[in-house]
């Protein structure tokens, strides 16, 4: 399974943030969507991504106030990407080595969407459930062929 595949599935939708917003706008943001993370763009430019993770550890654990920081102060600049036509496996092991949980989509330099670590995970789990019922339907003589 690819990328584009989990994108086809789940939908494209981007939720962005600007670094000059607050931290406090962007886990408004993050909680009226029901989501774990934004983009940090500006000028259509990605620059980061802002997370649960970062909130927890940058201020909330640093004594900060969400109302004054800027997500450019806490957001994570390094931002792993993939593109649409890579592998899941891909993703499982960039998310795993990298330890991270959300993965923009880049194609030739357009986000097109946002795979989180559930997204993969369902993936997954969808792709062997039709692996062992195709097994199971070859098996009973009810594999059309």
């Amino acid at each position: 399974m690819k990328v584009r595949d989990i994108l086809h599935q789940k939908g494209n939708d981007i939720y962005t943030i600007k670094p000059y917003e607050t931290v406090f706008d962007a886990i408004k943001k993050m909680s009226d969507y029901n989501i774990g993370a934004l983009l940090v763009v500006d000028d259509d430019k990605l620059l980061g991504v802002i997370s649960e993770r970062d909130y927890r550890d940058k201020v909330v654990l640093m004594g900060r106030q969400s109302k004054s920081t800027p997500v450019k102060d806490i957001m994570s600049n390094q931002v792993f990407c993939i593109k649409p036509d890579d592998d899941i496996q891909l993703c499982m092991k960039l998310m795993t080595v990298k330890r991270i949980r959300h993965l923009p989509v880049l194609d030739e330099n357009e986000i097109t969407g946002v795979i989180s670590i559930g997204d993969v995970v369902k993936a997954v789990i969808d792709e062997q459930k039709y692996e062992i019922d195709s097994l199971r339907n070859y098996i009973s003589g009810g594999y059309p062929g």
